[in-house]
């Protein structure tokens, strides 16, 4: 196999690497409730994909009062 003459230099090594790195997800507004949201996606908030209701979105419930006896 093959082994290299001498030891890759620490910038060498860093200037191949400098393309390896996290990206943020791009966010769009949703056109029906404006929401930040993904692309191609349905939207989390309203159900909503390319103008048509796709998923029906269940409010979550106020949380009952406990009662003070």
């Amino acid at each position: 196999m093959a082994h290299p003459k001498r030891k890759h230099s620490t910038q060498r090594s860093r200037k191949r690497r400098t393309h390896q790195k996290a990206r943020l997800a791009s966010l769009h507004p949703c056109p029906n409730c404006n929401a930040l949201i993904l692309s191609h996606r349905v939207c989390p908030f309203c159900g909503f994909y390319k103008g048509k209701k796709i998923v029906d979105i269940e409010t979550p419930e106020a949380p009952e009062t406990a009662s003070q006896n």
